[in-house]
C-alpha cells in the first residue's frame, strides 16, 4: 500500500510552500497531491509554481497529481480547472464534475477525488466506465461497506482512504474567515495567512467544534486511521491519504511509514503520533459512528 499527501488545504506564504515541498520530497510518501483545491484568491502560487513542484517530486521518486478546485464559482476559477485538465504532462485530481467532464472527453485517466461523493457499485462503475484509474472514497463511509465495494467494484480501479488530516465537511460561497473579522469575501486581506493550521471555532462552553479555513468547514478533530492500516491492506485500499499540516509532517509520515511495514503497531503508532497532532483525534465514521468519535478495536484489524 502506498501512501499519499493530499494537496494542502491551508493558505501559506510562498516561501513555507517551497520549504515545505523540499522536506517532503525526502520523506517515503509516494503519491503527491498539488494545486489550490479551496480558494482562487490563495494564489501566492501559481499554475506554474505547482508544476515546477511536480517536477521537483517527479526528480525524488514520487508520483506527482495535479488537482482541481472543490467549488468554483467564477469564470476564472472555470478557466483555471480547463487549463488543469487540459495539460497532459501530469495525472489530474479531479475536485468537482466538471472536471470529470473535461477529462473524460478528452479521454485521459484521472482520480476521482473526495468530493464526487461515490457511494455506491453503480456510481463506481461509471467513474472507471469515463476514466478514473483512482478514487478516493467519501469520508462518511465504514469499512465494512468500503470493503464490499472494493471486492465488488471495477477490475483495475485503485481505492485511496483519507487516513489523516482535519476531515474537510463542507465548502461555501461564503468566506468565515473574512466574516470573522468584519471583512467582505472579495476584500478578506488574505486572512488565511494568519491561520495555517485553520481557525478553531468552539461552543458557547468552549469546546472545539469546527475550524473554518475561507469558505470551506473542517473538522475540529484531527482523522487518523494509522492504526488501520492492517486493515486497508487487507481490505485491498492502494493508498493512504495523508492531509497536509504546518508542522511535524516527516515525522508523521514516517510513522505512517513503520506501520504500513509492519516496523511499529497500530496502537503504539497512535500514542506516538498524537502529540504532533494540533488537536484530537477521531475515527468515528470509519466504524460507522458519529465521525468526532474515537473508536478503540477490540480485536486486531482485520476486514
Amino acid at each position: 500500500m502506498k501512501l499519499s499527501l493530499g494537496a494542502p488545504q491551508y493558505y501559506w506564504s510562498r516561501q513555507t510552500y517551497f520549504d515545505f515541498y523540499e522536506a517532503m520530497a525526502a520523506t517515503p510518501v509516494d503519491i503527491v497531491y498539488l494545486g489550490e483545491t479551496v480558494c482562487s484568491r490563495r494564489h501566492e502560487l501559481r499554475l506554474q509554481d505547482w508544476i515546477d513542484i511536480a517536477e521537483l517530486m517527479r526528480a525524488s521518486g514520487k508520483e506527482a497529481v495535479l488537482s482541481t478546485q472543490v467549488l468554483l464559482e467564477s469564470g476564472v476559477e472555470v478557466s483555471t480547472m480547463h487549463k488543469v485538465t487540459a495539460q497532459t504532462d501530469w495525472l489530474v485530481e479531479a475536485g468537482d464534475m466538471g472536471a470529470v467532464q473535461r477529462l473524460a472527453s478528452a479521454r485521459r485517466p484521472f482520480v476521482g477525488g473526495l468530493h464526487l461523493n461515490i457511494y455506491n457499485q453503480p456510481s463506481l462503475t461509471w467513474l472507471a466506465s469515463v476514466g478514473a484509474v483512482r478514487w478516493l472514497a467519501p469520508l462518511e463511509m465504514k469499512h465494512q461497506d468500503l470493503a464490499a465495494l472494493i471486492q465488488n467494484g471495477p477490475p483495475g480501479l485503485q481505492t485511496e482512504v483519507f487516513a489523516y488530516g482535519r476531515m474537510p465537511l463542507a465548502f461555501s460561497a461564503r468566506c468565515f474567515t473574512a466574516r470573522h473579522r468584519n471583512l467582505p469575501k472579495d476584500d478578506c486581506r488574505f486572512s488565511c495567512l494568519d491561520h495555517p493550521d485553520g481557525l478553531m471555532l468552539k461552543t458557547r462552553e468552549s469546546e472545539e467544534f469546527l475550524v473554518l479555513n475561507g469558505i470551506q468547514t473542517q473538522s475540529a478533530r484531527v482523522h487518523n486511521l494509522i492504526d488501520e492500516l492492517p486493515r486497508m491492506q487487507a481490505m485491498g485500499v492502494s493508498a493512504a491519504r495523508i492531509s497536509p499540516q504546518s508542522q511535524h509532517m516527516p515525522e508523521i509520515i514516517a510513522l505512517f511509514d513503520a506501520v504500513r511495514r509492519g516496523q511499529l503497531g497500530g496502537p503504539e503508532a497512535r500514542a506516538q503520533l498524537q502529540p504532533l497532532m494540533p488537536e484530537k483525534g477521531c475515527n468515528g465514521y470509519w466504524h460507522g459512528r458519529p465521525g468526532l468519535e474515537q473508536v478503540d478495536s477490540p480485536v486486531p484489524a482485520t476486514v
